[in-house]
């Protein structure tokens, strides 16, 4: 049976799953198709830990890892609330197909109302059709003041070491 937990990022077992998740995303396809760097590997809980509003959710099926989100409290100006960002989400390889997508996506939904949050935002790849589904099953829709505008797209700026 799959349960899903608030990672303890000072539970060693719990880093290791969160860890162990971001490579296996990072390694995927949708991910990039490169594990994580060793850098991140011997930073990346210590960093979490240090950022009281980032809330890692964990699915398990016993003492397996099955999926993970990765989730980071903004705020939304425009309501003036809280609002939680999925930044990371992946389903183990070994676990696609066994709705544990839809376990995490409410346990983020939960962790979101705790917060008090007006909404959940994310980013998808416009190929990645699986996860785009289960997004749109989950209730996600593009985001779009008005038609005539168009869709918001997801934009980024890479900056180098100062």
């Amino acid at each position: 049976m799959i349960h899903v937990i608030k990672a303890d990022l000072n539970n060693p077992q719990h880093g290791a799953a969160i860890l162990a998740m971001l490579d296996a995303y990072a390694s995927d396809p949708m991910g990039g198709g490169e594990g994580i760097s060793p850098f991140v590997r011997n930073n990346l809980i210590a960093e979490l830990r240090k950022r009281p509003t980032i809330h890692v959710l964990l699915a398990f099926e016993g003492e397996q890892v099955a999926g993970f989100a990765n989730c980071i409290e903004g705020f939304s100006s425009f309501a003036c609330k809280s609002l939680l960002n999925i930044h990371d989400f992946a389903v183990a390889p070994s676990f696609r197909g066994r709705g544990v997508g839809k376990l995490l996506m409410q346990a983020v939904e939960g962790c979101a109302r705790e917060l008090d949050c007006c909404k959940i935002t994310l980013e998808v790849l416009g190929g990645n059709k699986v996860a785009r589904s289960l997004y749109k099953s989950c209730g996600f829709i593009d985001y779009e003041l008005d038609p005539a505008a168009g869709k918001a797209m997801f934009m980024h700026r890479q900056l180098s070491p100062a």
